[in-house]
């Protein structure tokens, strides 16, 4: 700052000095004051704020994580109403395979009728299997499992933490798997005597899933047909499957009901995290704008006091007068 005595010197203007100082210091000031309207952000580098400038970046980074972790969990529901929708057709296919295999069982049909609904339940069997095919989400085909047999186990990123996972398995859901449980083959008809009759004894039966097959059904075995107690034995079959088709609608449930849950918390966590970084970056216009007006009066006046230190040293030249 000037001292006593200052005006009486002309090679060192420190009046001078000192307001270019405090102009350099005032426009820098509202250099920044017109960034941070320009931008909306109180900090725009790390000198502005070191602390707050790396406290904002984590929160911004785990709001980069929350958001796509949200997109997940709706690709993860997609998908899992995908395999709904698919469980949904199925299951109609099996409760019109009970009505028909319910028909069958009455004694007053005859073998020919009998061979008709056998037939109608192997294509039932075949649709269950193409349904099975196409229920595909990317690459994976959900309903066969792997190789047809088994179980898709699929695990789902909905959180921005490497733990932060829901994991599932969506059984396989063809003839081969419903009605076989994972053997080779298996007879669906009725063994010994019934009511004095002979059953038909293997005359309905089923091959398991593998690589290379979904299962089908067989309708007749060494020549032999079914009879009514063979397809009140299928009855039970189809029963199982129906059962066995309801653990899986349900386990689908429990996973959706979980991944709503994950939705709405990442969508709270969301907009905690966004208020948390804009308290720390975001510009208060209104206060900003005061602080503005202020440094723009400091400027002119600034400016003044300059243009008469300049003009200060002239005063020396009443001393050669």
């Amino acid at each position: 700052m000037a001292a006593f005595g200052d005006l009486n010197r002309v090679n060192t203007n420190v009046q001078s000095l000192d307001s270019q100082l405090s102009l350099n210091r005032v426009n820098r000031d509202l250099a920044d004051s017109r960034m941070r309207m320009s931008t909306g952000l109180k900090i725009n580098k790390a000198e502005d704020d070191a602390a707050g400038y790396s406290i904002a970046t984590k929160l911004r980074s785990r709001t980069a994580g929350l958001e796509q972790a949200l997109s997940n969990v709706g690709d993860a529901k997609s998908v899992l109403d995908i395999a709904e929708s698919s469980f949904d057709t199925i299951m109609d296919s099996l409760v019109e395979m009970k009505s028909l295999a319910t028909q069958a069982a009455n004694d007053t049909l005859g073998d020919t009728e009998r061979g008709y609904i056998g037939d109608q339940i192997k294509a039932l069997g075949d649709d269950i299997n193409e349904v099975a095919n196409q229920t595909v989400f990317q690459d994976y085909e959900l309903l066969n499992g792997t190789d047809n047999s088994g179980s898709l186990s699929l695990t789902f990123q909905v959180g921005e933490r490497a733990s932060d996972t829901v994991s599932t398995t969506i059984e396989a859901v063809n003839v081969g798997e419903l009605f076989a449980s994972g053997t080779a083959s298996a007879n669906l008809g009725a063994t010994g005597t019934n009511g004095g009759a002979t059953a038909g004894g293997g005359a309905i039966s089923v091959t398991g899933a593998t690589a290379g097959s979904q299962g089908t059904f067989t309708f007749s075995t060494g020549g032999s047909t079914p009879n009514a107690a063979d397809f009140r034995a299928f009855i039970s079959a189809v029963d199982s499957a129906i059962d066995n088709m309801s653990d899986r609608v349900s386990d689908i449930g429990v996973t959706q009901s979980s991944l709503t849950v994950r939705e709405e918390t990442l969508s709270e966590s969301i907009s905690a995290n966004e208020s948390a970084k804009s308290r720390i970056m975001d510009t208060d216009f209104a206060k900003e704008q005061s602080n503005s007006i202020k440094l723009q009066i400091l400027q002119q006046t600034a400016t003044s006091s300059l243009a008469q230190a300049n003009m200060g040293p002239q005063s020396v030249l009443g001393f050669l007068g």
